[in-house]
C-alpha cells in the first residue's frame, strides 16, 4: 500500500524541518513524499533542498492560500491514500 504524504508550508523553516524528519524517518509504509511551499522567504527552500533526495516531488511558488496548496499536492499524489502532515506537524509511531 502506497501512502502519499503531502506537506504544505509557508515561512515556517524550523517547523518544516521537524516535519520532514518525522516523515522520512517513518518506515512503516511505502511513502511518496510531496512538499508544496508557498514561495517562502525565510529559508524554507534551503531546508527542502537539504532533504530533497528524500522528497519525491517539491515545488516552491506563490499560491492563493492553503487550499490551493493542498490541491497542488493532491494533483501530484499517486498513492492509494493521501495524508496531510503540514509544516510543524509530526508523525508519531507509538503513543506511549
Amino acid at each position: 500500500m502506497k501512502v502519499s504524504i503531502v506537506t504544505i508550508n509557508y515561512n515556517n523553516a524550523a517547523g518544516l524541518e521537524k516535519t520532514i524528519n518525522s516523515v522520512i524517518s517513518n518506515d512503516l509504509y511505502d511513502i511518496e513524499y510531496i512538499l508544496i511551499d508557498g514561495n517562502s522567504t525565510d529559508g524554507s527552500v534551503d531546508v527542502i533542498k537539504k532533504y530533497e533526495s528524500k522528497i519525491n516531488f517539491w515545488i516552491s511558488e506563490p499560491d492563493s492560500g492553503i487550499y490551493n496548496a493542498m490541491n497542488k499536492g493532491i494533483r501530484q499524489a499517486t498513492g492509494q491514500y493521501i495524508l496531510f502532515v503540514n509544516s510543524g506537524d509530526v508523525i508519531k509511531e507509538d503513543c506511549d
